[in-house]
């Protein structure tokens, strides 16, 4: 029996890497399991927020905050400038309340109003079965005391949300698009809470409202239609339901307050979660020039995020599912090619048992649904081989047909990938709902490997944290 706490005898270990040495890789019939080991989440651009917060717990102000993910901008002070956020398209229906007037005509504020199309171009409003009027184009719908409710499902996820400021429908495709067309500090007041927990320290809040502020003024989603989304392809913006004393106060405290560089209002991309260092935008947003302020930097305090590090497991049947369309065949191996100035993912290769295909960092991570592109992906396969006993009477390794001291029940073969540093592993047995190590070993230099098993039972292979799915010695 062999000692289960230390390391195996010397005599014991030598005879082991004999076999190994000869070993050949595990076939087709091997269960395998793969496991991606990061850190981060996010696209890693621009503000960590959870970064922001650990600065933030440090004693840092807003403006070193800000002056340290966005290296060489500078504060400078807009005026309150509208802004206007889609909130439904192609609605066959749009319904509306708390609005005292629409395309000129009053409004009861209590009152629940529907507005459908209207020929090709028009629409019209109705309360119930009546008909209030009808609009040639696009109708203003204006808020009683400065709000609105929007009836149905906004793309935030929102149902039934109250907004600030007006309504703006109009004509889109078969149906209608409701935008939320507001002054920007209004709009801040339902989107700094959605960003950053309300209870995080002042200075975390008033850096994730400067930035907000300034990726709004900086960027534009629709054209002449709309200017931001309300959700995470601009930032999240959820009304008035969202909004905080605490996050009121960051915006009043940093009023009007933009980052400029060059003469121009920064786009200050921000995300969850660094893992301790942020990426250069020409990394992440493929075809994008590179940036000064948006280059890769150290985040030494963004470790209190619960992502910070993570560990995701899936079998060949999943993740032969999820890459489903880009690999030939069943997957086999992930050659990563190029990482950026953080360990991100930038360009890589899938390879199958039918051929290869390229992926980049962002494509890899929507598709496994990692939480970042900061990814390293291992494997380990194992089976279980029925031991063959020699003329001496004991079992032994079908390939080099050595005696191995004791007793063994069968062997467990298989291999890990990439190989673990120096091709050290480990054997473990089920005991309960735990496992227990039974032999420390060597794999070959291709990460194959053959081990004795004892005894009967339940096995599995270790290396670090990619274990193999256990396999049954009978």
């Amino acid at each position: 029996m062999p000692n289960e706490t230390g390391p195996p005898p010397v005599r014991r270990l030598l005879l082991l890497t004999a076999v190994l040495l000869l070993a050949v890789p595990a076939g087709a019939d091997a269960a395998r399991r793969y496991v991606v080991s990061g850190a981060g989440f996010g696209h890693g651009v621009g503000m960590s927020q959870w970064g922001a917060y650990g600065f933030a717990k440090k004693g840092r102000s807003y403006e070193e905050i800000l002056f340290h993910y966005y290296r060489g901008t500078k504060l400078a002070r807009v005026p309150n400038a509208p802004v206007r956020v889609l909130l439904q398209d192609g609605a066959p229906e749009v319904s509306f309340s708390g609005a005292e007037a629409a395309g000129g005509r009053r409004l009861d504020p209590a009152q629940t109003y529907r507005v459908r199309r209207h020929g090709p171009a028009g629409v019209e409003v109705r309360m119930g079965s009546k008909l209030v009027g009808r609009a040639p184009g696009a109708l203003a719908v204006t808020g009683s005391g400065g709000s609105f409710r929007l009836g149905g499902r906004a793309i935030n996820g929102v149902s039934g949300g109250a907004y600030r400021g007006d309504l703006e429908l109009r004509p889109s495709g078969a149906g209608l698009m409701a935008v939320n067309a507001l002054a920007m500090e209004d709009y801040l007041r339902g989107v700094v809470p959605g960003e950053s927990p309300s209870s995080w320290p002042k200075h975390a809040l008033r850096a994730q409202a400067v930035a907000a502020r300034s990726y709004a003024l900086a960027t534009d989603r629709g054209g002449g239609a709309y200017d931001q989304l309300p959700d995470t392809r601009s930032q999240v913006y959820a009304g008035i339901g969202v909004e905080q004393a605490s996050t009121d106060a960051a915006i009043r405290d940093t009023a009007g307050q933009v980052l400029s560089h060059g003469g121009k209002i920064a786009t200050t991309y921000f995300f969850s979660t660094s893992g301790g260092r942020t990426e250069n935008v020409e990394n992440v947003f493929y075809g994008s020039p590179p940036s000064p302020y948006l280059r890769s930097v150290e985040d030494p305090f963004d470790d209190s995020s619960p992502r910070h590090r993570w560990r995701l497991t899936f079998s060949q049947a999943q993740i032969d599912g999820k890459l489903r369309g880009l690999v030939k065949g069943r997957f086999v191996r992930l050659k990563v090619i190029r990482r950026g100035a953080s360990p991100r993912i930038v360009r890589a290769i899938v390879r199958g048992t039918r051929g290869t295909a390229p992926i980049n960092g962002a494509q890899l991570r929507a598709r496994l649904g990692l939480p970042d592109a900061w990814a390293y992906l291992s494997a380990a396969s194992a089976k279980a081989v029925r031991a063959r006993p020699t003329r001496e009477g004991r079992a032994s390794s079908w390939t080099a047909q050595l005696v191995t001291p004791g007793p063994v029940a069968g062997y467990v073969a298989g291999t890990i990938d990439p190989r673990p540093v120096a091709g050290g592993a480990v054997l473990e047995r089920r005991r309960g709902k735990g496992w227990k190590r039974m032999e420390r070993f060597l794999t070959a230099a291709n990460g194959s490997y053959r081990v004795a098993a004892p005894v009967r039972g339940r096995y599995r292979v270790r290396a670090g944290a990619t274990a193999s799915p256990e396999v049954r010695v009978r």
